[in-house]
C-alpha cells in the first residue's frame, strides 16, 4: 500500500442503528461514508483512523483494511500471506492475534487460514502471536477473496474510560449516543433523565454539549501499530477546553446508590458541572427552570429487572408526569415492550429499528 492510498476504514455500528453512524460520520466530515448491514465504511489515511477512534461516539470499534489477495487453496494462501507487506502495518516487537472467517469460498476451514497466517507474521514479521494480544488482525475469505483487516480500537470504543460504576443493566454509552441523535439531539438543549441508573443518557448529552471527545480518556491498539505516529497523535488528541453551556444535564432515580454512582461517573468524565443527579421518584418530577428539551429515559422491561405486571403501572404513571408536568418536551423513551410503551399514553410518531441490548430487543419510542 503506498501513502497516496486511501484505507478502507470500516466504523462497526450496533446493529439496527447503522443509519445513525452514517450520520454521525457524515457530520464529523469522514470521506465517502456507506452503510451497510453492520457497519458504515468510510475512507481515509491513518490519521482518519485515528480520528474516528477518539471522535465517534456511535461506533463499537473501527477496522482498518489494509489488503487483499486471492487464494482459492490452503496453500496458495500460504504463499500469499507470507509475500504480505505485514512490516507496513504490523511491529516486530509487538504480540498478535489472528481470527478468521470463510463464506462462499473454495477455503472453507476458519481454524486452517488463522493457522497459515499466524505462521506468515511469526515467520516472516518475527512477531509473537498471542491468545490475548491487543492487536487483532482480522481475516475474512469471501468469494475467494482474502481480505485482511486490523482492530486499530482494542477494547470496545464505549468503555471511555469514565464509568467504573454501573447497575444492574447499564446501557452502553454508544448505543445512548446513537439514540440521542435518533431524536434530534446535538447538544443545544437540556436532557432530563427521570430514571437515570448510572447516568449514562446524561453524562453523554453533557459530553457532547461540552465538545468533549469520547476517547479522549483511554487508549487505543492502534498506538501499537508501525503507521503509528506519536506526535501526530498528541496534535490530533489535544484536549479542547470545554464549551460553555447555559444549561444543566438532570438525572433522577429512586435508588439513592445509582445517584452516588451517576455523580461518581460524571465526575471521572469531567462534566459534574454540567449535571445534577438526585435521589426522587417518577412522582415528585416537576419541570426543571429553564428553557425545554428531551426526557431520554431507559426505564426497567420487565424480562431482566422488575416484574411486568407492576412496570405497566410505572410507565402508566411515567407518562402522566410527563404530559402534566414536562409538556413542550421531546420525550425518547428505550424499551423491549410496545406494550409497555404503549400504556404511557404518550404518543410516539416513530419507533426505531429493534437494536439487540443485554440478550434482548429494544426499540427506541419518540414522540
Amino acid at each position: 500500500m503506498s501513502d497516496n492510498d486511501l484505507l478502507d476504514i470500516y466504523l462497526v455500528a450496533p446493529p439496527g442503528l447503522e443509519q445513525a453512524l452514517l450520520q454521525e460520520a457524515t457530520a464529523k466530515g469522514f470521506q465517502n461514508p456507506v452503510a451497510s448491514i453492520g457497519g458504515v465504511t468510510v475512507q481515509g489515511h491513518w490519521p482518519e483512523v485515528w480520528r474516528a477512534n477518539l471522535e465517534l461516539r456511535g461506533a463499537s470499534r473501527i477496522l482498518a483494511r489494509v489488503g487483499a489477495f486471492r487464494a482459492l487453496h490452503l496453500a496458495q494462501l500460504d504463499k500469499r500471506a507470507r509475500k504480505f507487506p505485514w512490516a507496513d502495518v504490523l511491529r516486530p516487537d509487538r504480540p498478535v492475534r489472528v481470527e478468521a472467517s470463510c463464506k462462499g469460498s473454495r477455503i472453507y476451514h476458519a481454524g486452517a487460514v488463522v493457522q497459515r497466517i499466524e505462521a506468515a507474521i511469526r515467520e516472516e514479521l518475527g512477531a509473537p502471536v498471542q491468545d490475548d494480544a491487543e492487536i487483532r488482525i482480522m481475516a475474512r475469505v469471501e468469494d475467494d477473496l482474502c481480505t485482511i483487516s486490523v482492530d486499530t480500537s482494542g477494547e470496545l470504543l464505549h468503555r471511555r474510560g469514565h464509568k467504573e460504576a454501573v447497575n444492574k443493566a447499564p446501557l452502553r454509552e454508544n448505543l445512548a449516543a446513537l439514540f440521542l441523535r435518533e431524536c434530534g439531539y446535538e447538544g443545544a438543549e437540556p436532557v432530563l433523565d427521570p430514571m437515570c441508573g448510572s447516568g449514562t443518557f446524561v453524562i453523554e448529552a453533557a459530553e457532547i454539549a461540552a465538545g468533549l471527545q469520547p476517547g479522549r480518556s483511554r487508549s487505543f491498539a492502534f498506538e501499537q501499530l508501525a503507521t503509528f505516529d506519536a506526535r501526530a497523535w498528541a496534535g490530533l488528541a489535544r484536549p479542547s477546553g470545554a464549551a460553555n453551556v447555559p444549561f444543566r444535564f438532570i438525572g433522577y432515580d429512586r435508588d439513592a446508590g445509582a445517584v452516588t454512582m451517576s455523580r461518581a461517573n460524571a465526575e471521572r468524565a469531567g462534566v459534574s458541572a454540567l449535571t445534577e443527579f438526585q435521589c426522587q421518584p417518577i412522582a415528585e418530577l416537576r419541570r426543571p427552570e429553564g428553557p425545554s428539551g428531551l426526557v431520554m429515559v431507559n426505564p426497567p422491561y420487565g424480562a431482566r429487572i422488575g416484574n411486568k405486571k407492576l412496570l405497566y403501572g410505572l410507565y402508566a404513571a411515567l407518562g402522566e408526569t410527563l404530559k402534566r408536568e414536562l409538556s413542550g418536551w421531546r420525550v425518547g423513551l428505550v424499551t423491549s415492550e410496545p406494550s409497555l410503551a404503549k400504556v404511557t399514553g404518550l404518543s410516539f410518531k416513530s419507533v426505531g429499528a429493534p437494536v439487540p441490548h443485554g440478550g434482548l430487543k429494544v426499540s427506541l419510542y419518540r414522540t
